[in-house]
């Protein structure tokens, strides 16, 4: 948009904003993570990375026993400007409450991560579904590693679903 200074004059154009996903990436609505590849760092028997993405909050990830920090991963396809996660265990009762410890933290490259949410306890419940939502600072972000460093039910990181909106 350009002002019109008078005698004739208008000044410089206003620049345009910079997006905040990547040039031609149309992340969609809801869970943005849904159905993306994923990695850990470690998993055990047939519960692999990507179980927390496979939209089935019965089937989960658990990595490696005894051996914190562990992470699971998504590669959201292209940069985008997250709000928040979710992540879930499975709505069983034979889940037993639980707190893990974890961080979240986000990538464009898949090798240089900075910290979204620091480590903190989130209370799995089975009472209330067994779901954690953190919010999240918009930032640009391809790759979502969520990092397990304890849980109180059990030596390993675990997740049904890892959930990825966008801002």
């Amino acid at each position: 948009m350009q002002a019109f200074l008078g005698s004739g004059q208008t000044s410089s154009p206003t620049p345009t904003p910079t997006p905040t996903t990547t040039p031609g990436c149309n992340p969609g609505t809801g869970n943005v993570a849904q159905g993306k590849s994923a990695t850990a760092s470690g998993s055990t028997q047939t519960y692999g990375a990507g179980n927390a993405v496979d939209g089935d909050a019965n089937s989960y990830w658990e990595s490696a026993n005894n051996a914190f920090p562990q992470w699971a991963q998504v590669d959201l396809g292209c940069a985008v400007s997250l709000g928040k996660v979710t992540l879930k265990l499975p709505p069983a009762s034979a889940w037993n409450t639980r707190t893990q410890t974890l961080a979240v933290s986000g990538s464009t490259d898949g090798s240089s991560f900075g910290t979204l949410a620091g480590p903190a306890g989130y209370t799995f419940d089975p009472a209330t579904g067994n779901t954690v939502t953190i919010n999240l600072p918009a930032n640009s972000t391809r790759y979502l590693r969520i990092t397990v460093t304890g849980n109180t039910a059990w030596p390993a990181g675990q997740l049904s679903e890892l959930q990825a909106f966008a801002s």
